[in-house]
């Protein structure tokens, strides 16, 4: 009976004095908006681990009555990041009721809570999509000095001169406009204003319900076309696209030159897109627009002639433009999206032709492991923007893919691809379950969170907020074909649990609290002022958290607000994170059962 009463004794002080070998509390969640039958967790960080059998609660925003409480899980380090901090993790799926409320954890005398948050349903596509679509608006490049010089830019090396009004500001801090940069590295090209032009296209297809209820479809299906007249713009007479208007910087605007670029804003006048340098992606929204009968600066019919030309021409030209060369699975997945598109807009054989190649062309370049082969070697497929882009184009290859044998093996790739990506990410304790990856380094092939500092730019590393919601977009939809369930998300919950926890990260649930969406949540980035009235933008998402700087192979962690000018690389607000977030919340705004 005393061993009983004892233990009895001990298991009562154990729980009242939950963290008092824990050291400080840090409370990390969601700041923006919680889906009401999703994933929903809050992390912990201490200097220790937490006492077992510790409780947390969930307490109603304004009463300040608890509504839920749950034990916490096992505290875990991430010894990659630091040997100085637990995290454990605070899973609340289970309460569904909608409200605004704040996660409490309580230890000697001491009360820690954490941000209050929404719980609502819809909540992601009701708050995000609306702020997106505002920071695009911000991100126009139409200021005076922008239209009166970009009327008549000058190319590089040239006397000639070309109307490129139109498109979106690249960043925050950067007023000029890219189909894609880092053409110089072959492997590292992000789809800049192409992308986010068919981003646009996507959404308002998929979710037209939605924009009409929210009262933004006409201003949403504008902004994409918006995109769509400056890619037609950028069309060039010979058959390709202008890769990029730069600004140099400089506050002059006629400064401003259409170019190739290389590292440290160097220029030449290789400035003609192959596949990978957004060629692909202009193509593919250019034809899916044109099913859209709808006009603005040019009518559907241009915008589906202007992507037959520019295919014909760049099927022909791609290698010739291409910094090595050679083709890589850059090149497959953006032509595979260009001619799946034309194919489903036309019909034509020729585009089905290049769509099937294309796909098999993928599935080849699977590694034993599951990941994605970049080259003709064995450089794994790693990227900092479009890491889900592969499997995405697929899907959307299957949209219109009807022979059997040519379905089995475009799904085989996306399953082994879904696979491969919850297998790495779940392959070291991983408490924020953090999208991992594979790529290579010094001749050898390892995997980590971050992608390395130490690669073909030279000096481009960066937060990878785009990378994550690439992923959720992919993981998603692609999971539907291949894991599909009988829920409001059709896929299974492994999927989206490692969905809504890229999200919660960009969102505020990392190891800063910083959520990286300007003008929402709690704990913002410093403003980033620009040039002719642009800067940081309102729903805009930032890059985000990187490996340690200093460090060549992406291990540690890093995030940091000022770096001697260089904070960019965490602070910076940067197209392609916020058209890949809106295809993130797109693949994830709740479908009926």
């Amino acid at each position: 009976m005393k061993n009983t009463v004892a233990a009895f004794i001990f298991y009562v002080l154990s729980s009242c004095l939950v963290y008092a070998s824990a050291g400080p509390v840090e409370i990390f969640v969601n700041q923006v908006a919680y889906e009401q039958n999703g994933y929903k967790t809050g992390i912990l960080k201490t200097g220790s681990p937490v006492n077992r059998h510790a409780r947390f609660e969930l307490l109603e925003k304004n009463s300040r009555k608890t509504v839920f409480s749950g034990l916490l899980q096992a505290s875990q380090q991430v010894k990659d990041w630091s040997a100085n901090d637990w995290y454990t993790v605070a899973d609340f799926s289970a309460f569904k009721t909608p409200g605004t409320y704040y996660l409490v954890v309580r230890f000697d005398g001491n009360v820690d809570s954490s941000y209050h948050f929404s719980i609502q349903p819809r909540a992601l596509p009701d708050i995000t999509i609306p702020a997106i679509l505002k920071f695009f608006q911000h991100q126009r490049a139409n200021s005076p000095e922008e239209l009166d010089a970009d009327q008549h830019v000058l190319l590089y090396g040239s006397d000639k001169r070309v109307d490129l009004r139109g498109g979106w500001c690249d960043a925050s801090g950067d007023v000029s406009k890219y189909f894609s940069h880092l053409a110089y590295t072959n492997f590292m090209l992000p789809q800049q204003i192409p992308m986010v032009t068919w981003s646009f296209i996507n959404t308002a297809e998929q979710l037209t319900g939605f924009l009409q209820t929210a009262g933004i479809e006409d201003a949403f299906k504008d902004e994409a076309l918006y995109g769509a007249d400056y890619l037609l713009r950028s069309l060039a007479e010979e058959g390709y696209f202008y890769m990029t208007l730069f600004s140099y910087f400089k506050k002059d605007p006629e400064e401003r030159r259409v170019v190739g670029l290389l590292a440290d804003s160097k220029t030449t006048s290789d400035y003609q897109c192959a596949w990978r340098e957004g060629a692909g992606m202009a193509i593919a929204a250019l034809a899916r627009i044109s099913k859209w009968k709808k006009n603005r600066d040019y009518t559907s019919a241009q915008y589906l002639a202007g992507a037959e030309r520019a295919f014909a021409h760049v099927a022909i030209n791609s290698l010739k433009y291409a910094d090595d060369g050679k083709d890589n699975i850059i090149d497959d997945y953006c032509a595979l999206m260009a001619a799946s598109e034309l194919w489903i807009a036309t019909g034509k054989p020729i585009y089905q032709a290049e769509a099937r190649q294309r796909a098999i062309n993928l599935s080849k370049r699977l590694s034993s492991t599951g990941y994605f082969i970049a080259d003709d070697k064995n450089r794994p497929f790693w990227h900092a923007a479009d890491a889900g882009l592969p499997v995405v184009a697929l899907v959307r290859y299957l949209d219109i893919e009807n022979v059997v044998n040519l379905r089995k093996r475009a799904l085989a790739t996306i399953k082994t691809a879904i696979d491969y990506n919850l297998s790495v990410t779940a392959g070291v304790i991983n408490p924020f379950g953090y999208a991992r990856q594979h790529f290579s380094l010094g001749g050898f092939v390892r995997s980590g969170f971050f992608i390395p500092h130490d690669n073909e730019s030279g000096w481009w590393w960066q937060g990878e907020d785009a990378r994550l919601a690439s992923l959720t977009a992919a993981m998603v939809s692609g999971g539907r074909l291949v894991y599909p369930a009988n829920n409001e998300w059709g896929v299974q919950p492994g999927i989206i649990k490692y969905a809504f926890n890229q999200v919660s990260w960009i969102l505020g649930k990392n190891p800063y609290g910083m959520c990286m969406m300007y003008g929402y949540g709690h704990k913002n980035v410093p403003y980033m002022a620009s040039m002719y009235g642009h800067g940081s933008g309102e729903g805009g998402i930032s890059n985000g958290i990187t490996g340690k700087d200093g460090i060549a192979d992406g291990t540690g962690i890093d995030f940091k607000i000022e770096d001697n000018g260089n904070e960019w690389r965490w602070s910076e607000q940067w197209i392609p994170h916020t058209g890949w977030f809106l295809q993130a919340v797109t693949a994830l705004a709740p479908r009926k059962k």
